[in-house]
């Protein structure tokens, strides 16, 4: 047989997930027996929280009534309307599409794809989700990251935003909650950022799927109530705020001046009708999900404040590390006073204590900072245990590598 191997795309040489790329080291770790604390993945349904009942009863009536084939490719009409009406109650108006997908990842992959030519970028936040980085590779954009500052809560610095637009950016991403670090947005930064985009013809893709999961009392702001003309793709769906990261439902609303859009629109919905469909029978518990009471969220939320708390205090209390409050969503992402890279960090700690968390590397970081992703989903107890582990860790680290 000849030497004869098969290459792979170009477009796959840099897309990595850090998220699960983790947990390749986890895994090699779990087989020597040690006792394994896991912080990286955001599943609810991993630990205690749970779904509303009236969106699984939904979903499990509407395969009994054999609603198992094809759906239509933007979805049910009653998931539709239904997303509609949750969108105008966050003030969003000048709706001009509505389409459901498998959860909110190819809603975004997909208002990507249809935007972005080789050679393209896209204004992305960093830190932030990978699977906006993973997309461009695919497509063969050029990164363009614009930095939340972490002295401001990690807030989006608009001033950074606006040096690095140029002549080939065609739109801003931004995340709100953010993952990883949990902040909230405000209305000023929103408008400057919404400003920015409609002065220089750019499209804003708001990531919005953790709105209903805020503390304090915080409020969350849809990004496109602020302006109804400015064009905007507003990504959410039923996997973090309804506890269902496995039904993979989620949707994406465009909305902003119509004759803006119409072509894009169309270019969207050429991709939505060539892969036929999303999940047909779980589209059926949107429309109970979004309507129906959500008494889930309260108990969710409370458990959620309770472990957010002990996070940031923990944390803090341990030399070099800091960490700011989260407002939303249910991560954390401490800044390390380490030499060494984060991902080093992140290895050893594993090897050492079987506590998972993810590199501040794979969502991106300012220049010669290191941080480390938390997700404090786990019950208070496990959430004790690893963070006196890191706290251990960090001593021994320190005295190991950084002399």
């Amino acid at each position: 047989m000849s030497n004869f191997v098969i290459k792979p795309a170009i477009r796959t040489e840099k897309i990595t997930y850090a998220v699960r790329d983790i947990v390749v080291l986890a895994n090699e770790v779990a087989k020597t027996g040690k006792e394994m604390l896991y912080l990286n993945i955001g599943d609810p349904n991993l630990f205690d929280f749970e779904p509303p009942r009236h969106l699984i009863d939904a979903t499990y009536q509407a395969m009994l009534k054999n609603k198992n084939g094809y759906s239509p490719s933007s979805g049910i009409k009653e998931a539709v309307d239904s997303i509609e009406k949750e969108a105008e109650r966050k003030g969003i108006s000048n709706i001009n599409d509505i389409f459901v997908t498998t959860g909110a990842s190819e809603a975004i992959e997909l208002a990507l794809t249809a935007l972005v030519n080789e050679g393209d970028n896209v204004l992305t936040p960093t830190p932030g989700y990978p699977l906006y980085t993973a997309v461009a590779s695919k497509l063969r954009a050029y990164e363009n990251p614009y930095y939340l500052n972490e002295e401001n809560g990690w807030q989006p610095d608009i001033e950074d935003i606006r040096s690095k637009i140029n002549d080939k950016t065609k739109g801003i991403i931004i995340i709100n909650p953010n993952n990883p670090t949990g902040s909230n947005a405000d209305y000023n930064t929103l408008k400057q950022l919404v400003d920015l985009a409609v002065e220089n013809n750019l499209i804003i893709f708001a990531d919005e799927i953790y709105d209903k999961l805020l503390f304090d009392g915080s409020k969350h702001i849809a990004l496109a109530s602020i302006n109804p003309d400015a064009p905007v793709v507003t990504f959410g769906g039923l996997s973090k705020n309804y506890m269902v990261p496995g039904f993979r439902i989620g949707w994406g609303v465009v909305s902003g001046q119509k004759s803006v859009l119409v072509d894009y629109i169309e270019a969207i919905n050429k991709m939505l009708r060539a892969r036929l469909s999303a999940n047909h029978p779980e589209q059926y518990g949107i429309k109970p999900a979004l309507e129906g009471h959500h008494d889930h969220l309260k108990l969710a939320l409370e458990k959620l404040h309770r472990r957010r708390d002990i996070t940031v205090e923990m944390l803090n209390e341990i030399p070099g590390i800091s960490c700011v409050k989260p407002e939303g969503a249910f991560y954390a992402f401490p800044k390390l006073e380490i030499s060494n890279s984060d991902n080093h960090f992140v290895a050893e700690l594993i090897r050492e204590t079987g506590v998972v968390v993810v590199p501040g590397s794979g969502f991106g970081q300012k220049k010669d900072t290191r941080h480390f992703r938390v997700v404090f989903l786990p019950q208070e107890e496990k959430l004790e245990k690893a963070y006196k582990s890191i706290g251990d860790f960090i001593v021994k680290y320190r005295n190991t590598y950084e002399k």
